[in-house]
């Protein structure tokens, strides 16, 4: 196997991983809509919890941006361009970083906050090196990403 194979493959991989996301999201779109005319008759309602909505939202599309640059450089790396390899190594850490933070929000963990201070770092580190190769758009789009996760996580550290 020779090295674009691997870097195709991982660029696979990386693809197939954020299309969990997609599928979560329309997930949740199906949630949204209007379920009046759905049979409730098994007993019970169920209770869904907005209270970390829009951090559970905000590191989703932190996580889709960051998939989608990390993805890109090693396209691009796969291509010679070695500069991206940094960028490459932050989206990789906030979309690890951001996953587990949309699943502690979303289970209204008492360890919220804790993550919440770490994940502000990994982003804000990611933030800059996505800053350094703004050229691209996938780059840019990850900084943006992170900067609205950053001030989400904010809100829930203080």
């Amino acid at each position: 196997m020779n090295r674009r194979e691997m870097l195709t493959g991982a660029a696979a991989m990386i693809a197939a991983a954020t299309a969990g996301n997609v599928f979560a999201a329309e997930s949740d779109n199906m949630d949204k809509m209007d379920m009046s005319n759905m049979d409730m008759s098994h007993g019970h309602e169920h209770h869904k919890s907005t209270r970390n909505q829009k951090l559970i939202e905000t590191a989703s599309d932190c996580v889709l941006k960051a998939n989608i640059c990390l993805q890109h450089c090693i396209v691009a790396m796969g291509e010679g361009d070695k500069d991206l390899a940094a960028c490459a190594k932050s989206a990789s850490q906030v979309a690890a970083m951001c996953a587990a933070l949309e699943q502690m929000a979303a289970a209204e963990s008492k360890y919220l906050p804790q993550l919440a201070k770490v994940a502000m770092d990994v982003c804000k580190d990611c933030e800059e090196e996505c800053k350094k190769t703004k050229k691209h758009p996938e780059c840019k789009a990850c900084g943006e990403a992170c900067a609205a996760c950053y001030k989400e996580c904010k809100a829930i550290v203080i």
